[in-house]
């Protein structure tokens, strides 16, 4: 089970960190990632972070102002996104994958969290 917090009303410019905790597994044998779907729009990808840490990719669109970081140890993903914009508004979900990178087909899904960046 992913469970995903952090979400909040902000202003442009600021930033926000994301959570999401993997409970009843083990964490080191998945690689992660986050997505987000904005009102209308759909679900995309923002980045995603391999067991170890060790690699990560993101959208171009978060390129430079997202960060995505685990603790094994707490069996946790974190989304750290800065200067935020209002384009980043969207429901931000956490995605675990056993065997490959996230994709919109991996199987374990946090709830979602809405990050609403107003002007």
């Amino acid at each position: 089970q992913l469970q995903a917090s952090g979400g909040g009303s902000v202003q442009t410019g600021t930033s926000l960190r994301l959570s999401c905790v993997l409970s009843g597994g083990t964490f080191i044998m998945f690689n992660m990632g986050w997505f987000r779907q904005a009102p209308g729009k759909e679900r995309e990808s923002v980045g995603h972070i391999n067991k170890n840490g060790y690699r990560r990719n993101y959208a171009d669109s978060v390129k430079g102002r997202f960060t995505i970081s685990r603790d094994n140890a707490k069996n946790t993903v974190y989304l750290q996104m800065s200067s935020l914009k209002p384009e980043d508004t969207a429901v931000y979900y956490c995605a675990a994958d056993p065997v490959r990178y996230v994709s919109i087909n991996s199987s374990y899904w946090g709830q979602g969290t809405l990050v609403t960046v107003s002007s």
